[in-house]
C-alpha cells in the first residue's frame, strides 16, 4: 500500500479537540483494517505532519525523516487491525510507533556508520601510515569533547539526551524537568556554539 502524496508541513494541523480528533482517527482504524484505502487517505491527512514533526525532532535529517513518516504510515497500514482502543489513543499509538521507528533509524545509520569504519580499519594498506590517522583521530575526538566542554552543563546535558540519547524534546523536557521551549532553546544555542568551536558551516 503506498502513502498518499506528502502533505506540506508547515500548514497547520486541522482544526478540532485532541478528543474529536482521536475519536476520528479510531473510526478510521477500524475502516482502515478492512482495507478501506479513502479512510487511509484522511488517517495520513490528519496525522503525517505530526508523525513527520515527531521523525524530525528525533533524526534532524529531513530526507530521513521522510523516509521514515513514509514507513510509520506502511506499517499503519498493515497493522490498523491490531490497534486497542483499551491500551490507548489512536495518537498515543501512532506517536508511539513513529518515536520507536525514528529511534530505529539512529540505530541503524550508526550500526551502518560503525561497520564501514570496521571495514575501512580492516582493509587498509600494509604501508598505510596508521600511527598518524590514530592521531588524527584522537586529535578529533579531543576537539570535539573540547568543544562540549565550551557548553554550559544545561546545554551539554540537553545534547546528550537529544542526539546521543535519542529522545523527543518532550522526553528531554520530562527529564530535566524543564519547560518545551527551554530545552528547544538549550539545543539550538549548543549546537551553534558547537558548529563554531568545530568550524563547521
Amino acid at each position: 500500500m503506498e502513502t498518499p502524496n506528502a502533505p506540506n508541513f508547515d500548514t497547520p494541523a486541522p482544526p478540532g479537540s485532541a478528543v474529536d480528533l482521536n475519536r476520528q482517527l479510531a473510526g478510521l482504524l477500524e475502516r482502515i483494517a478492512r482495507g478501506d484505502q479513502p479512510a487511509f487517505a484522511e488517517f495520513y491527512r490528519l496525522t503525517s505532519r505530526r508523525v513527520y514533526g515527531m521523525a524530525r525532532r528525533v533524526l534532524i535529517d529531513a530526507e530521513l525523516s521522510e523516509d521514515t513518516t513514509q514507513e510509520v504510515f506502511l506499517q499503519v497500514w498493515q497493522s490498523a487491525a491490531k490497534f486497542d482502543a483499551a491500551s490507548g489513543s489512536p495518537l498515543a499509538w501512532l506517536m508511539t510507533i513513529s518515536h520507536r521507528r525514528a529511534v530505529d533509524k539512529v540505530r541503524s545509520s550508526q550500526s551502518a556508520s560503525d561497520r564501514e569504519a570496521r571495514y575501512g580499519a580492516g582493509n587498509q594498506d600494509i604501508d598505510h601510515d596508521s600511527v598518524a590517522d590514530e592521531v588524527d583521530n584522537r586529535l578529533e575526538a579531543e576537539t570535539v569533547v573540547r568543544c562540549l566542554g565550551t557548553l554550559t552543563e544545561t546545554q551539554q546535558e540537553s545534547v546528550r539526551l537529544a542526539y546521543y540519547g535519542g529522545l523527543t524534546y518532550r522526553e528531554v523536557a520530562e527529564k530535566l524537568n524543564a519547560a518545551i521551549p527551554t530545552i528547544k532553546s538549550r539545543i539550538r544555542d549548543g549546537l551553534i556554539r558547537l558548529k563554531n568551536c568545530l568550524g563547521v558551516g
